[in-house]
């Protein structure tokens, strides 16, 4: 199993066929309090828009009510930076499903309260890529 690893997130590959894995990621994620605000479908978008071929790719927009409500008692603004992005995309007869990391976002910010909320976050998403990591 190969990982993903960016300077602004971290996932990883998986033998989970993409429409298995959008469910199983969108599954774990409710475990761990995130709902799915949007759903953006990049293959369908750039065909209607631009008339460019594209693999099959989805944005979730993952947000934790608990999570977001103590951001924005810290920041207001902070609805500038969210909800946490979660894509997944075709990788061969497989996928990858990659996370945006909370820290890395969160760190433009500059207010100290909104750390240990950045730091929560990203510690429920690793525990989503953890759990998909194991099947």
């Amino acid at each position: 199993m190969n990982t993903v690893q960016t300077p602004y997130g971290f996932g990883l590959q998986l033998d989970l066929p993409y429409e298995q894995a959008i469910a199983k990621v969108t599954g774990l994620l409710k475990e761990q309090g995130f709902g799915v605000l949007t759903e953006i479908d990049v293959q369908k978008t750039l065909r209607e828009k631009l008339g460019a071929d594209f693999r099959r790719y989805v944005i979730l927009g993952a947000c934790n009510p608990q999570l977001a409500h103590r951001a924005f008692q810290a920041e207001l603004e902070i609805g500038l930076l969210l909800p946490c992005n979660v894509v997944v995309h075709e990788e061969g007869a497989g996928s990858v499903v990659a996370f945006m990391d909370p820290n890395a976002a969160m760190s433009v910010v500059g207010n100290p309260a909104i750390e240990p909320i950045a730091r929560e976050a990203r510690q429920r998403l690793e525990k989503v890529r953890d759990q998909l990591a194991g099947l």
